[in-house]
């Protein structure tokens, strides 16, 4: 990566395939192995952060009581997109 943090080495074990698609990414990219992991990783722990987020917020939400009817979010939804119900 092109930051200077420290850095320390891990370990992990990958199916073959899943290593040949890391290694032709890599290749079509002109990268290393390391920048793919480290990237898929790093977006991989940022969605998670995000989704655990936004489920402690929408937990807080009900808490609070602050919720809808599944049907009225539907109706909602369907209505936004011109879907029949």
């Amino acid at each position: 990566m092109s930051d200077n943090r420290p850095t320390e080495p891990i370990t992990i074990r990958a199916a073959k395939d899943v290593v040949s698609d890391i290694d032709a990414l890599a290749s079509a990219m002109d990268r290393s192995r390391n920048y793919i992991v480290n990237q898929a990783l790093q977006q991989y722990l940022e969605a998670n952060a995000w989704q655990i987020e936004r489920i402690k917020e929408g937990l807080a939400a009900a808490d609070e009581g602050r919720v809808r009817p599944a049907e009225e979010v539907f109706a909602d939804i369907a209505a936004k997109h011109g879907w029949k119900r």
